[in-house]
């Protein structure tokens, strides 16, 4: 299984999103439950439907400046851009089930 590449700046996270065709941000904090649960099924089902996207994880605790930059005020919160543009976001409560909809 791929694990998420974690983001250390706004900088990177912006270099990723440039440099790759398709990228999931996934920002959660430790101290969410639901985020860590889901955060462990989200890249199957990312890498179904998009074999070669890059996969990243932002610590909304850590670097809080990089979730308020995406306007992501809520944990776990998911963004999908393609070709640098933001195509899909989902926040709070989402099922993997929606998520393979999108």
């Amino acid at each position: 299984m791929q694990h998420y590449s974690s983001i250390e700046s706004q900088q990177h996270l912006n270099q990723v999103i440039k440099q790759n065709r398709a990228v999931l941000v996934y920002f959660r904090s430790l101290s969410c439950s639901v985020a860590g649960a889901v955060e462990d099924k989200v890249p199957a089902c990312a890498l179904e439907a998009f074999p070669g996207i890059q996969l990243c994880l932002v610590d909304i605790q850590t670097l809080p400046d990089i979730a308020a930059n995406f306007q992501v005020f809520v944990e776990p919160t998911l963004l999908v851009f393609l070709d640098g543009n933001e195509s899909i976001r989902k926040s709070r409560s989402f099922s993997m089930l929606e998520l393979e909809k999108e």
